[in-house]
């Protein structure tokens, strides 16, 4: 029998309405379901919506519509206060570090901040344990007196880690939490976080433009196009057999490092189209090499390549 979802998403949608008129489609129906321990990827292009979905999952933007349920519970019936007592168990991990950080506090103030928003130990317990995360991310506690300009990219990425994790949460989110970072730094970050969802038994939502980085960490893979998951399912299968014409292309930019193994790549014609007048039908249609008549005018619904117990779904009409 599966787990029960930890964090469970339905028919998520947020508009961004314009000054001048109309309106932004950030997200355009996404439904998702995490189970404790489990690490979702999500991926796509810039613009695709991945960062609004974090946000809006922590309701530090409301969402249009849809629903969202943490631990059986509904989050956007949620009154502020209660809100911010349950962000204790869902943290973020933000793509710039140092942005995240306020430059006036030092690291050990920092780290120490969740702990006292949330009324959690004395003084001294605070301070062991704030010693404790720079010492589980892999910093000295020499750090905690520093500020934030007098650390590299990678080891600031270490600390917004130790701050996420102050308040002990169960779902993590990271967002983009390796872009900004050197190739070398980058594995490193990825090892420590994959290190520290095993010893703390956390819950990743991981989101990245990088679908090797994504396959790497993840369980399971949500491709995302212009507000929509277009492809979901096992990391391994989306990788070996991609359905979506979309998550094909992905993986055909994906460097292989095996010589003599090149997969021809595919490359999409035109950008992203404007959320704002998203197309009929598809919305992958205008760049989609396998379009047909129907894509144009009709819109995919899910269809599920897999089975009940190991689903693999796919929105395209080519199943």
């Amino acid at each position: 029998m599966s787990a029960a979802p930890l964090l469970e998403v339905s028919d998520l949608v947020k508009h961004f309405p314009l000054k001048g008129g109309g309106v932004i489609h950030a997200l355009n129906g996404v439904s998702l379901a995490q189970t404790p321990g489990e690490t979702i990827g999500i991926v796509g292009e810039s613009g695709c919506g991945k960062s609004t979905l974090a946000r809006v999952i922590l309701r530090l933007l409301e969402p249009t519509g849809g629903r969202i349920t943490f631990e059986g519970r509904d989050l956007i019936g949620l009154s502020k206060p209660a809100m911010r007592e349950k962000r204790r168990a869902m943290q973020m991990i933000f793509q710039d570090p140092l942005a995240s950080l306020d430059p006036r506090f030092t690291i050990g103030a920092a780290i120490e901040e969740p702990l006292i928003i949330h009324g959690l130990g004395t003084k001294t317990e605070r301070r062991a344990k704030v010693l404790e995360l720079l010492d589980m991310v892999g910093l000295g506690t020499e750090a905690v007196s520093r500020y934030p300009h007098e650390f590299s990219g990678g080891q600031r990425q270490r600390i917004g880690i130790a701050r996420a994790l102050a308040v002990e949460p169960k779902l993590v989110i990271a967002d983009e939490p390796v872009s900004a970072l050197d190739v070398s730094i980058q594995s490193q970050i990825l090892n420590l976080l994959a290190e520290l969802r095993e010893r703390l038994a956390l819950s990743l939502l991981f989101i990245s433009h990088d679908l090797a980085v994504v396959r790497y960490i993840s369980d399971r893979i949500a491709v995302m196009y212009l507000g929509q998951i277009v492809e979901f399912g096992e990391a391994d299968r989306i990788y070996r057999d991609a359905a979506h014409p979309y998550t094909q292309a992905l993986i055909s930019a994906v460097p292989e490092p095996m010589p003599g193994r090149r997969q021809q790549r595919i490359v999409l014609k035109g950008d992203v189209p404007n959320p704002e007048s998203p197309p009929p039908g598809c919305p992958f249609h205008p760049r989609c090499p396998k379009a047909m008549a129907i894509c144009r005018t009709d819109l995919p619904i899910e269809n599920n390549l897999g089975t009940d117990a190991r689903p693999h779904l796919v929105r395209c009409h080519l199943f």
